[in-house]
């Protein structure tokens, strides 16, 4: 019997509440399929299983805020019977209750919602939201969710249903976020970065010229829509470096760093009105431009729209961020453990530049790279660097 526990999110996280439950006890699962909704200072994240099996048992309420690490639910493998007792109650596995006191973890079998009023639907918290943000009335609306629950999905079918009558005017939207909030967490984090991973900081300017005029004539034959941004060269530029430093791609944990199979982008998105996520874009070196640029524009709806899921926060190896939209000459990060290095990229300005014994204006960009001293030193900084930029002058071949 396994048990399926609240994830870590990433440092910032210590505890997430349990918004709603997507699959019911009996039901099949497997790897990858999305289990529940959970509350983090990053918003509402969709959290993924990653065994195959049968929900035996849900052991958390929604609205109940959990440490990292709880026991949220019970995943019988094949051939497994049924739990016939509850689970013992681990002391990192006590509920913190949100906001009144409740009970921790209620191991009895049956709802995992209280009984409503005569009469009341069962609603769950992001369903009840959803309703209010879309007009539309719980009543009559058949839920699917555990014990007959109305969940969000049930909201979205009724929504996008013919009206037998005018919806109340939607209440305001709202984007689930507490950015202040988030700013705590990314602050403490930061804090923690820095007092724990020796950093090291190297730039490096780059002529962008044969870079951008390749860019200009590709999206000068596609249509808007399939135009590509430089900001997809930039990801597939520093995927393919990591291939020959390994090093600045993984984790540094209990003491030692563990290089990753897997090149998992880390891709800095700001947040409408403050806050900011580094989602993974997986297998970046694998992926064509045109992927890239897919994922990319993916990514920056859903984390806008709230709507990450939990291994694109836990699964970068490393993260690029750039501010050069915003004119921003370079830019110098802080590592987000236990991540090894983040790549900064700033605007390509005109500037002089010599070129074959003569100075002309050339579009230069300068390249940044935070490293952790434990896994590389300055000497192999460099060199990634100066890979980054050899891959970028020949972005046929990207």
């Amino acid at each position: 019997m396994g048990e399926f526990r609240m994830p870590s999110l990433g440092a910032d996280m210590e505890a997430g509440t349990l918004i709603e439950w997507l699959k019911k006890p009996g039901e099949a699962v497997k790897r990858g399929d999305i289990i529940a909704v959970v509350e983090t200072q990053k918003g509402a994240i969709e959290i993924e299983i990653f065994e195959t099996g049968v929900v035996d048992r849900l052991l958390v309420e929604p609205g109940l805020k959990v440490p990292v690490g709880t026991p949220l639910a019970l995943i019988r493998g094949a051939g497994e019977a049924p739990a016939k007792a509850a689970p013992p109650v681990r002391p990192a596995a006590v509920v913190l209750p949100v906001p009144a006191p409740a009970p921790a973890i209620k191991p009895a079998i049956g709802p995992i919602m209280p009984p409503p009023p005569a009469g009341a639907a069962r609603v769950s918290p992001a369903a009840r939201k959803l309703a209010a943000e879309r007009g539309v009335a719980v009543a009559g609306i058949k839920g699917t969710g555990p014990s007959g629950a109305v969940i969000s999905a049930d909201i979205e079918r009724a929504a996008g249903a013919p009206a037998a009558a005018p919806a109340a005017p939607a209440a305001a939207k709202r984007t689930g976020l507490d950015l202040a909030e988030m700013r705590r967490a990314i602050a403490a984090a930061m804090a923690r970065s820095k007092r724990e991973i020796p950093h090291y900081y190297l730039s490096h300017a780059i002529d962008m010229k044969a870079t951008l005029d390749w860019l200009a004539a590709t999206n000068a034959e596609r249509q808007p829509p399939q135009r590509l941004l430089l900001a997809a060269l930039l990801l597939k530029a520093v995927a393919l470096a990591l291939e020959q430093f390994p090093e600045f791609n993984g984790f540094y944990t209990d003491g030692a760093f563990r290089p990753s199979e897997g090149i998992h982008v880390g891709t800095a998105i700001a947040i409408r009105g403050g806050g900011l996520v580094a989602p993974a874009i997986r297998d970046a070196d694998e992926k064509t431009l045109d992927e890239l640029m897919a994922s990319l524009r993916d990514l920056v709806a859903r984390t806008r729209a709230g709507r990450l899921r939990s291994s694109e926060l836990f699964e970068p190896t490393i993260t690029v961020s750039s501010l050069g939209e915003r004119g921003v000459e370079s830019l110098y990060g802080v590592i987000y453990p236990p991540q090894v290095a983040i790549v900064g990229f700033g605007t390509p300005a005109p500037a002089p530049r010599a070129v074959d014994g003569r100075v002309e204006i050339r579009p230069i960009m300068t390249a940044t790279l935070a490293a952790d001293h434990r896994a590389s030193d300055g000497h192999r900084g460099a060199l990634f660097l100066l890979e980054i930029e050899r891959v970028l002058q020949q972005p046929e071949a990207l």
